[in-house]
């Protein structure tokens, strides 16, 4: 599955939590089976937390580092802004 394969099927998902209070509670205490049931390949040893966001409380990724030995520093910003999730606030 692509990235845009992915948030297409993850937007899906977000949209029905939020019209299903019962689909939501079971995304937020098992998402791997929740995504697993909706079409996103969930990769062995893999595990996903899902957190909610509220109007006074957001929270943020931080992604791993790279592996400096396969990427350069230079590239580590490149890197950032390719995978950074963007919220307005406010």
């Amino acid at each position: 599955m692509d990235r845009g394969e992915f948030q297409k099927a993850y937007g899906r998902i977000v949209a029905k939590a939020w019209a299903d209070e019962d689909f939501k509670q079971r995304l937020l205490s098992d998402p791997t089976t929740v995504l697993k049931e909706n079409g996103i390949n969930v990769p062995e040893g893999v595990d996903f937390n899902v957190l909610e966001s509220t109007d006074n409380l957001i929270y943020l990724l931080l992604p791993p580092r790279p592996d400096l030995r396969e990427v350069g520093a230079e590239d580590l910003e490149k890197r950032q802004a390719a995978s950074a999730t963007c919220c307005t606030i406010g």
